[in-house]
């Protein structure tokens, strides 16, 4: 995907819909469809839920959540694909949805610069390292030894391969020189339980996805990988303080729509959402629940989509991972 492409696609895809301008002064006149591509309990679907009530009374219409999960968010993210150009249905879009699967996927059953327009950044949240119960390490670098003397056959569970928590692993593993075995789930929720019952050692999960288990000490943040302490954790270091510094992965929540979805209709509900996201109340409960909140315009989402894709598509090809 070349650097530019999402921006391109962007331009092309308001040219084409100049026509139909004028459709947010009616739209929406029925329920809107929330797609969130990963199983109820974990951030992303956490995520909608905070925003979807408000988000419903901006518009004057209910909003209803889907949760698709599977095939790393790729079955939800070609539905909506599909789906008709008119603002109706809209897609919960992470790294993994955007960024990584181009990459992951020899043959994907969408482009994400060809088939959505991007309509909102929510909010960002770094992904964390935690450990269960059953642990001995004592912190993140004893965790590494252990992982080194076990010389391959220590596992970590994952929220899915190709998810930003897989993504984030994948990360530690290459800056730290590690080897061990990926226990993928069907979302952050099942991964994390498995963890707390000890029957995984480690996961990445983030404060949204995982913070009720770290409160209730069910399991232990280590580390994050984000440039400085997050005020949820502010006495688990980063992964920088502990000699890593390129150890950086955030998950996210994204909007985007099918293409060709008239520019007014995206306006208008990037507007609604971003008014939800700064709104008090929702902005302090996304805070609580571990995001950064963002509410930005489809400018900004293609602009970080343009600065990442480089990034992960390297590690990816350097790492010679594959999903098919």
């Amino acid at each position: 995907m070349k650097l530019n492409h999402w921006m391109a696609v962007a331009v092309a895809g308001l040219a084409l819909a100049l026509p139909s301008a004028g459709s947010a002064q009616t739209w929406p006149t029925r329920p809107l469809r929330w797609v969130v591509p990963y199983a109820a309990g974990g951030g992303a679907d956490a995520l909608a839920r905070l925003i979807a009530p408000g988000l419903a009374r901006e518009l004057g219409q209910p909003v209803v959540i889907e949760n698709k999960p599977g095939a790393a968010s790729s079955i939800a993210a070609s539905e909506v694909a599909r789906s008709a150009a008119d603002g109706y249905t809209f897609l919960s879009a992470d790294p993994g949805t955007l960024v990584y699967n181009p990459a992951l996927f020899k043959k994907l059953s969408y482009d994400p610069a060809r088939d959505f327009a991007p309509v909102s950044l929510l909010g960002r949240l770094p992904t964390i390292l935690v450990v269960g119960p059953a642990s001995s390490a004592k912190d993140a670098k004893d965790l590494i030894q252990q992982v080194k003397a076990a010389n391959g056959k220590m596992s970590y569970a994952s929220a899915g391969t190709g998810s930003p928590h897989a993504m984030a692993m994948e990360l530690v593993k290459r800056s730290a020189g590690l080897n061990m075995i990926h226990v993928p789930y069907r979302g952050g929720a099942l991964s994390l339980q498995d963890v707390v019952a000890g029957q995984v050692p480690m996961t990445m999960t983030d404060y949204a996805g995982g913070g009720a288990m770290i409160r209730s000490g069910a399991v232990r943040a280590l580390a994050v990988a984000n440039a400085t302490r997050i005020p949820q954790l502010p006495d688990v270091p980063t992964f920088g303080e502990l000699g890593y510094p390129d150890v950086l992965a955030e998950a996210y929540g994204a909007i985007v729509v099918p293409a060709r979805t008239p520019p007014d209709v995206i306006a208008r509900l990037q507007a609604a959402l971003s008014s939800v996201v700064n709104s008090p109340e929702v902005r302090q409960k996304l805070i609580e629940i571990g995001y950064e909140p963002v509410g930005g315009t489809p400018a900004q989402l293609t602009a970080m989509l343009n600065n990442d894709i480089p990034r992960w598509h390297k590690l990816i090809k350097e790492l010679n991972i594959s999903l098919d």
